[in-house]
């Protein structure tokens, strides 16, 4: 009887060894050979799921979109919509362990997609996933009468878009200027401003 293989679970165990090889190495140390040696298989095996390294880099940002989507899924939103608004954004926050993961391979996939046409597409789906939920975010505020009426909605999810942003970056460069605490604390004192 033939072997039956999960090719989906297998692209995930390569996924996670390219982040591996990434957070390590940095990404230009990413390459087939490389990760086909992090995850125990030949290149060649690789090569079967990947045939480049665009490919390879795509998947694994494809892997960090997904894997923030499935969290943020089964997160529960119940409660005051600056709290609930509050909890949606921190999943995109690097305030533990595995979400500093994902923002330190978006970051170093980010850093190395620029100039790269192939990369355009996977790039600007993790950003549009981003500013996505900033605007969902000012919305529900808005809704709930936590913006103050003379506030653009599309400024300020642009706004709340860069402090996203410049939370994690900063995060990632001195971690212990901004622990978990203090990043959830600037981000709801954002939040609370936006109703004043």
């Amino acid at each position: 009887m033939p072997k039956i293989v999960d090719h989906q679970a297998r692209r995930e165990e390569i996924a996670e060894a390219l982040w591996r090889v990434v957070r390590r190495d940095g990404v230009g140390a990413a390459t087939v050979r490389s990760i086909a040696a992090e995850a125990g298989w030949s290149p060649s095996a690789l090569r079967h799921y990947f045939t480049t390294q665009a490919e390879l880099l795509a998947f694994a940002m494809e892997h960090v979109i997904t894997r923030v989507r499935a969290r943020i899924e089964t997160t529960d939103f119940h409660g005051p919509v600056r709290v609930a608004v509050r909890r949606l954004l921190e999943e995109l926050l690097p305030m533990d362990a595995e979400r500093r993961a994902e923002a330190e391979v978006w970051l170093q996939l980010t850093a190395r997609a620029q100039g790269d046409p192939s990369a355009t597409d996977w790039l600007r789906r993790a950003d549009d996933g981003v500013g996505e939920a900033a605007t969902l975010a000012v919305r529900a505020l808005a809704e709930e009468g936590e913006l103050a009426g003379d506030r653009d909605a599309d400024f300020e999810a642009a706004r709340l878009h860069a402090l996203l942003d410049g939370l994690t970056v900063h995060v990632l460069a001195r971690p212990e200027s901004m622990p978990p605490e203090r990043m959830s604390a600037v981000l709801a004192a954002h939040l609370e401003d936006l109703a004043t």
